[in-house]
Protein backbone atom coordinates (compact mmCIF):
# COMPACT_ATOMS: atom_id res chain seq x y z
CA UNK A 1 0.00 0.00 0.00
CA UNK A 2 1.39 3.39 -1.01
CA UNK A 3 0.07 5.51 1.85
CA UNK A 4 2.19 8.60 2.47
CA UNK A 5 0.77 9.15 5.95
CA UNK A 6 -0.98 6.81 8.39
CA UNK A 7 -4.43 8.26 7.71
CA UNK A 8 -4.09 6.65 4.26
CA UNK A 9 -4.58 3.28 5.97
CA UNK A 10 -8.06 4.29 7.11
CA UNK A 11 -9.68 5.49 3.90
CA UNK A 12 -13.22 4.71 2.72
CA UNK A 13 -12.13 2.39 -0.09
CA UNK A 14 -10.26 0.15 2.35
CA UNK A 15 -13.40 -0.72 4.31
CA UNK A 16 -14.35 -4.36 3.88
CA UNK A 17 -15.24 -7.43 5.93
CA UNK A 18 -11.70 -8.77 6.32
CA UNK A 19 -10.67 -9.16 9.96
CA UNK A 20 -8.44 -6.28 11.09
CA UNK A 21 -8.19 -6.78 14.85
CA UNK A 22 -8.68 -9.50 17.45
CA UNK A 23 -8.86 -8.41 21.09
CA UNK A 24 -7.68 -10.28 24.17
CA UNK A 25 -11.06 -12.01 24.53
CA UNK A 26 -10.93 -13.34 20.97
CA UNK A 27 -13.53 -10.91 19.62
CA UNK A 28 -12.93 -10.00 15.97
CA UNK A 29 -13.31 -6.57 14.35
CA UNK A 30 -13.28 -6.06 10.59
CA UNK A 31 -11.68 -3.33 8.48
CA UNK A 32 -15.05 -1.65 7.97
CA UNK A 33 -15.39 -1.24 11.74
CA UNK A 34 -11.79 -0.10 12.15
CA UNK A 35 -11.99 2.64 9.53
CA UNK A 36 -15.46 3.91 10.39
CA UNK A 37 -14.93 3.90 14.16
CA UNK A 38 -11.54 5.59 13.82
CA UNK A 39 -13.31 8.42 11.99
CA UNK A 40 -15.83 8.61 14.84
CA UNK A 41 -12.96 8.71 17.33
CA UNK A 42 -11.38 11.61 15.46
CA UNK A 43 -14.65 13.54 15.37
CA UNK A 44 -15.17 12.96 19.10
CA UNK A 45 -11.61 13.80 20.18
CA UNK A 46 -11.77 17.07 18.27
CA UNK A 47 -14.25 18.23 20.95
CA UNK A 48 -11.69 17.28 23.62
CA UNK A 49 -9.05 19.65 22.24
CA UNK A 50 -7.11 17.30 19.97
CA UNK A 51 -5.47 19.00 17.01
CA UNK A 52 -2.14 19.48 15.28
CA UNK A 53 0.67 20.27 17.69
CA UNK A 54 -0.80 18.70 20.82
CA UNK A 55 -0.07 15.42 22.60
CA UNK A 56 -2.68 12.88 23.66
CA UNK A 57 -1.92 10.33 26.35
CA UNK A 58 -3.49 6.91 25.77
CA UNK A 59 -3.62 4.34 28.56
CA UNK A 60 -4.32 0.66 27.81
CA UNK A 61 -3.82 -1.63 24.84
CA UNK A 62 -7.25 -2.80 23.72
CA UNK A 63 -9.43 -1.75 20.77
CA UNK A 64 -10.52 1.55 22.37
CA UNK A 65 -6.92 2.54 23.05
CA UNK A 66 -6.06 1.88 19.40
CA UNK A 67 -9.10 3.89 18.29
CA UNK A 68 -7.87 6.81 20.41
CA UNK A 69 -4.52 6.56 18.63
CA UNK A 70 -6.11 6.51 15.18
CA UNK A 71 -8.51 9.33 16.05
CA UNK A 72 -5.59 11.43 17.27
CA UNK A 73 -3.69 10.61 14.08
CA UNK A 74 -6.58 11.83 11.91
CA UNK A 75 -6.48 15.13 13.80
CA UNK A 76 -2.70 15.46 13.20
CA UNK A 77 -2.01 15.09 16.92
CA UNK A 78 0.76 13.11 18.64
CA UNK A 79 0.00 10.01 20.72
CA UNK A 80 1.96 8.98 23.80
CA UNK A 81 0.96 5.54 25.04
CA UNK A 82 1.06 4.89 28.79
CA UNK A 83 2.41 8.32 29.81
CA UNK A 84 3.64 9.02 33.36
CA UNK A 85 1.00 9.95 35.92
CA UNK A 86 2.43 13.43 36.50
CA UNK A 87 2.02 15.43 33.29
CA UNK A 88 1.65 18.89 34.80
CA UNK A 89 4.84 20.20 33.17
CA UNK A 90 3.96 18.94 29.68
CA UNK A 91 2.79 22.15 28.03
CA UNK A 92 1.67 20.51 24.77
CA UNK A 93 -0.40 17.84 26.56
CA UNK A 94 -4.12 18.39 25.94
CA UNK A 95 -6.06 15.14 26.37
CA UNK A 96 -5.83 11.91 28.36
CA UNK A 97 -7.73 8.81 27.20
CA UNK A 98 -7.75 6.08 29.85
CA UNK A 99 -10.00 3.49 31.48
CA UNK A 100 -12.56 5.28 33.64
CA UNK A 101 -11.18 3.72 36.82
CA UNK A 102 -7.71 5.10 36.07
CA UNK A 103 -8.36 8.45 34.42
CA UNK A 104 -8.35 10.38 37.73
CA UNK A 105 -4.93 8.97 38.67
CA UNK A 106 -3.18 11.40 36.31
CA UNK A 107 -2.11 14.96 37.08
CA UNK A 108 -2.69 17.03 33.95
CA UNK A 109 -1.68 20.55 32.93
CA UNK A 110 -4.26 23.30 33.24
CA UNK A 111 -6.92 23.06 30.55
CA UNK A 112 -6.24 19.44 29.60
CA UNK A 113 -9.27 17.19 29.06
CA UNK A 114 -9.97 13.75 30.53
CA UNK A 115 -11.65 11.06 28.43
CA UNK A 116 -12.60 7.76 30.05
CA UNK A 117 -13.59 4.49 28.44
CA UNK A 118 -15.38 1.51 29.91
CA UNK A 119 -18.00 2.22 32.55
CA UNK A 120 -19.82 5.56 32.41
CA UNK A 121 -17.84 8.16 34.40
CA UNK A 122 -19.43 9.62 37.54
CA UNK A 123 -17.47 12.90 37.35
CA UNK A 124 -19.01 15.50 34.99
CA UNK A 125 -15.59 16.68 33.79
CA UNK A 126 -14.71 13.27 32.32
CA UNK A 127 -15.94 12.67 28.77
CA UNK A 128 -17.21 9.15 28.02
CA UNK A 129 -15.34 7.78 25.01
CA UNK A 130 -17.66 4.81 24.42
CA UNK A 131 -20.81 6.92 24.30
CA UNK A 132 -19.12 9.53 22.15
CA UNK A 133 -18.04 6.97 19.57
CA UNK A 134 -21.52 5.68 18.96
CA UNK A 135 -23.07 9.14 18.72
CA UNK A 136 -20.48 10.70 16.39
CA UNK A 137 -20.62 11.13 12.63
CA UNK A 138 -19.23 8.00 10.88
CA UNK A 139 -17.36 10.02 8.25
CA UNK A 140 -14.33 12.25 8.18
CA UNK A 141 -13.29 15.11 5.89
CA UNK A 142 -10.45 14.54 3.39
CA UNK A 143 -7.00 15.02 4.86
CA UNK A 144 -3.68 16.38 3.69
CA UNK A 145 -1.20 15.62 6.46
CA UNK A 146 2.47 16.54 6.12
CA UNK A 147 4.54 13.30 6.31
CA UNK A 148 6.88 15.12 8.73
CA UNK A 149 4.04 15.55 11.25
CA UNK A 150 4.89 13.81 14.52
CA UNK A 151 2.50 10.91 15.13
CA UNK A 152 4.08 9.22 18.17
CA UNK A 153 6.35 9.96 21.08
CA UNK A 154 7.67 7.94 23.99
CA UNK A 155 8.41 11.13 25.89
CA UNK A 156 11.92 11.42 24.49
CA UNK A 157 11.84 10.56 20.82
CA UNK A 158 9.38 11.98 18.28
CA UNK A 159 8.34 9.71 15.41
CA UNK A 160 6.87 11.14 12.21
CA UNK A 161 4.27 9.60 9.89
CA UNK A 162 7.01 9.13 7.30
CA UNK A 163 9.39 7.45 9.74
CA UNK A 164 6.73 5.15 11.15
CA UNK A 165 5.59 4.02 7.71
CA UNK A 166 9.17 3.47 6.57
CA UNK A 167 9.87 1.20 9.53
CA UNK A 168 6.59 -0.67 9.04
CA UNK A 169 7.26 -1.24 5.34
CA UNK A 170 10.67 -2.68 6.18
CA UNK A 171 8.97 -5.11 8.58
CA UNK A 172 6.55 -6.20 5.85
CA UNK A 173 9.41 -6.70 3.39
CA UNK A 174 11.69 -8.54 5.79
CA UNK A 175 9.02 -10.88 7.15
CA UNK A 176 7.00 -11.44 3.97
CA UNK A 177 3.86 -10.46 5.90
CA UNK A 178 0.76 -11.04 3.76
CA UNK A 179 -2.97 -10.37 3.84
CA UNK A 180 -4.83 -12.27 6.57
CA UNK A 181 -1.63 -13.24 8.43
CA UNK A 182 -2.15 -12.82 12.18
CA UNK A 183 0.37 -10.79 14.17
CA UNK A 184 0.23 -11.16 17.97
CA UNK A 185 1.50 -8.02 19.69
CA UNK A 186 3.38 -9.11 22.81
CA UNK A 187 5.31 -5.90 23.49
CA UNK A 188 4.03 -2.62 25.00
CA UNK A 189 2.40 -0.02 22.79
CA UNK A 190 4.44 2.61 24.64
CA UNK A 191 7.41 1.54 22.50
CA UNK A 192 6.96 3.15 19.05
CA UNK A 193 8.63 0.10 17.47
CA UNK A 194 5.65 -1.96 18.66
CA UNK A 195 3.30 0.36 16.78
CA UNK A 196 5.44 0.08 13.64
CA UNK A 197 5.70 -3.72 13.71
CA UNK A 198 2.48 -4.75 15.42
CA UNK A 199 -0.05 -2.17 14.22
CA UNK A 200 1.06 -0.29 11.10
CA UNK A 201 2.83 -3.21 9.37
CA UNK A 202 -0.28 -5.45 9.58
CA UNK A 203 -2.45 -2.63 8.24
CA UNK A 204 -0.08 -2.10 5.32
CA UNK A 205 -0.29 -5.81 4.47
CA UNK A 206 -4.04 -6.13 5.15
CA UNK A 207 -3.13 -8.56 7.90
CA UNK A 208 -4.65 -8.95 11.39
CA UNK A 209 -3.57 -7.25 14.62
CA UNK A 210 -3.99 -9.65 17.56
CA UNK A 211 -3.86 -8.63 21.20
CA UNK A 212 -2.62 -11.54 23.36
CA UNK A 213 -5.13 -13.25 25.58
CA UNK A 214 -5.84 -16.96 25.51
CA UNK A 215 -2.44 -18.50 24.77
CA UNK A 216 -3.98 -21.08 22.45
CA UNK A 217 -5.01 -18.25 20.13
CA UNK A 218 -1.36 -17.57 19.44
CA UNK A 219 -1.02 -20.99 17.85
CA UNK A 220 -3.32 -19.82 15.04
CA UNK A 221 -1.14 -16.79 14.36
CA UNK A 222 1.77 -16.41 11.97
CA UNK A 223 3.92 -13.90 13.82
CA UNK A 224 4.65 -12.55 17.28
CA UNK A 225 6.08 -9.12 17.99
CA UNK A 226 8.40 -9.86 20.90
CA UNK A 227 11.10 -8.16 22.91
CA UNK A 228 13.95 -10.65 22.70
CA UNK A 229 14.85 -13.72 20.68
CA UNK A 230 15.08 -15.67 23.95
CA UNK A 231 11.42 -15.07 24.74
CA UNK A 232 9.25 -18.16 24.26
CA UNK A 233 6.14 -17.56 22.12
CA UNK A 234 3.71 -20.02 20.52
CA UNK A 235 3.80 -18.32 17.11
CA UNK A 236 6.07 -19.90 14.47
CA UNK A 237 7.66 -16.60 13.42
CA UNK A 238 9.03 -13.72 15.47
CA UNK A 239 9.48 -9.99 14.83
CA UNK A 240 12.08 -8.76 17.32
CA UNK A 241 11.79 -5.12 18.38
CA UNK A 242 15.56 -4.74 18.09
CA UNK A 243 15.22 -5.43 14.37
CA UNK A 244 12.68 -2.63 13.87
CA UNK A 245 14.57 0.45 12.71
CA UNK A 246 12.83 3.77 13.30
CA UNK A 247 14.54 6.68 11.49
Amino acid sequence: MNAGTVDGLLTRELRDDRIALVDATGREYDYHWLCTTSWKAGNFLRHAGVRNGVTVGVVGDGPLALLAFFGTTLLEGTTRFDPPTDLTDEDDFRTLVAPVERVADYELPRGAQRVGYGDKPDAPDIHHFDAGLWSENPSFPPLSIDPETVILTDGERPVTHEGLLKAAREVVTETGLEADDRVVVRTPLSDPRTIAAGVIAPLLAKAVIVRPGDETAGEQASYAVSGTSAESVPEPNRIDLDAVALP
